[in-house]
């Protein structure tokens, strides 16, 4: 089971394969890994001791920062997610920790779980992919419908009250460069950056 594996120099924990979207472009709809040689499907989801433990076997000093990010959700297990990074905090203050997320953890949760990121998490980013609902539903096929697209815009306004760094990021991949400047517009109108990623072939 891997919990934890190295990309670029980051270090990346997989908790879940659980997510709220479906999206049509997901690297795990076309691979059986993102690393080249590691299996991220869990067979089931490891438990905060055994994330700690793959931790420890790990030297952290020399990682650029901790992601949380594998073929799931991170934030469908919120709670766990933010004790593993005071943890990990604690053990590393300097130590970046970002979350790569659909940002629907509010809706997920059915509360606002932004003050808890912070004093431990020091960048959110949140995949935006569409510039309107109808087309995020089509893409991203979230349970929660086209709600979800006002859900992780929201989610972004009220978590860069507690998160140094909030980006918005779209996969550039069968988007148009009008599209792209929408989706950019967005990011601005939530106060947020903006970073376009490379699909992954």
């Amino acid at each position: 089971m891997t919990i934890t594996y190295e990309f670029g120099d980051a270090l990346y924990v997989n908790m879940t394969n659980r997510c709220s979207n479906d999206c049509t472009f997901c690297v795990r709809n076309n691979h059986d890994d993102v690393n080249g040689e590691d299996n991220l499907w869990l067979d089931r989801e490891p438990t905060i001791e055994e994330i700690k433990e793959d931790f420890e076997k790990r030297d952290l000093s020399k990682y650029s920062c901790v992601v949380f990010c594998g073929y799931g959700e991170p934030l469908m297990r919120f709670d766990d997610c933010i004790e593993i990074a005071k943890w990990i905090k604690e053990k590393c203050p300097f130590l970046p920790v970002r979350i790569n997320t659909n940002g629907q953890a509010n809706m997920i949760e059915g509360r606002d779980v932004t003050p808890l990121l912070s004093g431990v998490i020091d960048t959110v980013s949140i995949s935006l992919n569409a510039s309107n609902a109808k087309r995020y539903d089509e893409i991203c096929q979230s349970v929660f419908g086209e709600a979800a697209f006002e859900g992780i815009q929201e989610f972004a306004r009220l978590a860069k009250r507690f998160v140094p760094k909030v980006v918005f990021s779209i996969v550039d991949h069968d988007i148009s460069k009008e599209e792209i400047e929408a989706c950019r517009d967005i990011a601005k109108n939530c106060g947020v950056d903006f970073r376009i990623r490379e699909y992954i072939e």
